[in-house]
């Protein structure tokens, strides 16, 4: 019974995506514009964030010989407390 009642709820809603493309008229309420952009946000950002990280990768030489000297925040930032 639960079976059906899934496949069924599955079924109305690939009626309602296909009646939305043959009207074309995907964006029906605010609700749909709004989730629509807010996705494209999160895929664009996620997007740049891997790029980045590409280009970090392998434009950047990752082997210099030169080794990273730690600095105190409070050195660099508020020489006059230290």
């Amino acid at each position: 019974m639960a079976s059906n009642s899934v496949a069924d709820d599955f079924q109305k809603q690939i009626a309602d995506v296909v009646s939305r493309l043959e009207s074309k008229q995907m964006f029906q309420s605010d609700w749909d514009i709004a989730s629509f952009a807010l996705f494209f946000i999160f895929i664009g950002t996620v997007l740049l964030l891997v790029i980045l990280v590409l280009i970090r990768c392998c434009c950047c030489c990752c082997c210099d010989e030169e080794v990273f000297k730690y600095v105190d925040f409070m050195e660099l930032y508020c020489p006059y407390f230290t």
